[in-house]
């Protein structure tokens, strides 16, 4: 079973500051690196998380996830074109797909993946998308298309939002900029651990 809470950030310096608070599930996304210093960064991560006892999941980069023999990929449905699932599963590779429209879904079910991303849930300013937001509403929606599988409710997410999000059927709830964003990242990341408990 997954942790609720499923911060993403795009340097390991975050997972030094938040993994001794309890973070036990994060996500690593970095999107323009030169290859040697990304590989240096998801090691980073890696060593990070196994000595918190952490779940990293590498976002995109499945050749340097199978290389540097982490656990967790996560693929967009870009990504998804450019991968390749049989050497990602022959890897041993847990598999989460973000989707964003019943076909998407459909798609991501034919992968068999270990958990379905459902965003963005609220207006996100992370980065610049083509779909509009989806209401926790749709994560209902999900829930019933996927059973048991872990759904994860992304963008737009806060505190203060992530109790609709559960309600509404999400089983993981994701946060970039409500962390990175805030004041005080160290005190964001407690109040998420609390809400998630």
């Amino acid at each position: 079973m997954l942790p609720r809470f499923y911060p993403i950030f795009d340097d390991p310096e975050w997972l030094r500051r938040t993994l001794p608070l309890g973070v036990k599930l994060v996500q690593l996304r970095i999107k323009h690196c030169r290859e040697t210093l990304l590989r240096t960064k998801i090691a980073e991560a890696r060593d990070l998380c196994a000595r918190h006892g952490a779940v990293l999941v590498v976002n995109d980069h499945w050749r340097l996830a199978i290389e540097l023999g982490c656990d967790w990929l996560h693929l967009g449905q870009e990504d998804l074109d450019e991968a390749d699932p049989l050497a990602i599963r022959a890897a041993g590779l847990k598999l989460g797909i973000w989707t964003h429209d019943d076909a998407e879904l459909d798609r991501a079910l034919s992968f068999n993946p270990d958990y379905v991303a459902l965003g963005p849930i609220y207006p996100t300013f992370f980065k610049t998308m083509k779909w509009r937001q989806q209401g926790v509403e749709r994560l209902t929606a999900w829930k019933a298309r996927i059973g048991d599988m872990p759904l994860t409710a992304i963008g737009g997410m806060s505190v203060e939002r992530a109790k609709d999000a559960f309600a509404a059927g999400a089983d993981i709830v994701s946060a970039v900029t409500d962390i990175t964003l805030s004041d005080d990242p160290e005190n964001r990341v407690r109040q998420w651990l609390e809400v998630c408990r």
